[in-house]
């Protein structure tokens, strides 16, 4: 019997880059989709998920983050103070979502270098892996998805969707051994070039990695720039023959870490919303007839 999954670690620290100059002051993961920061977002999906506790790995300067997650913010007292409980409530419950903690990660040197960074949070035991850059939208939470994949095979679960070619070198590509859902592994490509690459499966931000993966990431010499990369760990559990599987999640990721993949994501997010669906709808359509549209 497997360990259930009850932890996940969200990477936030990130400098944001492609998103500047709105990230020079702002994290990247509180800018708003809609009403609401990506990272909460992010929180929702995994907290759908059984998850009980979230584990943020941030950069100095991100303290933002805790803050929008810490009970009794100076906006929700100052809420209680004017007789708004409604209002403070419902920022009360943000901090009730799950039980929540932070490590830092001092220099940018990889996905599995963050993920180590959450060591004390995780060791031993398995856990979801949450990059709030990719939000996904869907009837069932993606990270719950993979959840479920995990207790079906006991390993590593890596959620994937098919790119076009063009995108392939942008991807860590997956090569499945069969048609499954979820498909057992036989390795994991980094960002291959298109005549080199296994499959069209890319990588997105979700993954429930197994109780092993600190140790073949203890084991993974840097690589490019002295980053350690997460694809490598999970390469040495294939090697290992450990059971590493890719599942195609349902649902639709929009990548928010670039301005039109974020813009398009506050429409659909919107569009999913009964009371601006319809005042949208009536909003874009002038904007999209008009052939040259004001840039103001």
């Amino acid at each position: 019997m497997v360990q259930p999954v009850t932890t996940a670690v969200i990477l936030a620290a990130g400098l944001g880059t492609r998103m500047l100059p709105a990230t020079k002051a702002v994290p990247k993961e509180m800018l708003p989709l809609v009403d609401r920061p990506l990272i909460d977002w992010c929180v929702d999906e995994a907290v759908a998920a059984g998850i009980t506790r979230i584990v943020f790995v941030i950069a100095e300067g991100k303290e933002s983050i805790l803050e929008h997650f810490r009970a009794g913010a100076r906006v929700e007292t100052a809420l209680r103070e004017t007789g708004n409980q409604a209002l403070a409530d419902s920022l009360a419950a943000i901090a009730a979502k799950a039980e929540f903690h932070a490590v830092y990660q001092p220099k940018q040197l990889g996905i599995a270098h963050a993920v180590a960074c959450a060591r004390e949070f995780v060791e031993g035991q398995p856990f979801a892996l949450l990059f709030p850059d990719d939000v996904i939208l869907g009837r069932q939470s993606c990270t719950a998805q993979l959840v479920e994949a995990y207790a079906a095979t006991g390993g590593t679960v890596i959620a994937v969707e098919q790119v076009a070619d063009a995108d392939v070198p942008q991807y860590g590509i997956v090569d499945p051994a069969d048609d499954g859902n979820p498909a057992r592994l036989r390795r994991v490509v980094e960002k291959p070039r298109l005549e080199e690459a296994p499959s069209r499966l890319g990588i997105v931000g979700r993954y429930v990695l197994s109780e092993t993966i600190l140790a073949h990431i203890d084991a993974t010499p840097p690589g490019k720039n002295g980053e350690l990369q997460i694809t490598d760990a999970i390469a040495r559990q294939i090697a290992a023959g450990e059971p590493v599987s890719a599942l195609r999640f349902e649902g639709r990721r929009y990548d928010t870490g670039r301005p039109l993949g974020y813009i398009v994501a506050n429409v659909a997010a919107a569009l999913a919303r009964p009371e601006l669906a319809g005042p949208l709808r009536e909003r874009l359509a002038p904007l999209l007839n008009e052939e040259e549209p004001c840039a103001s």
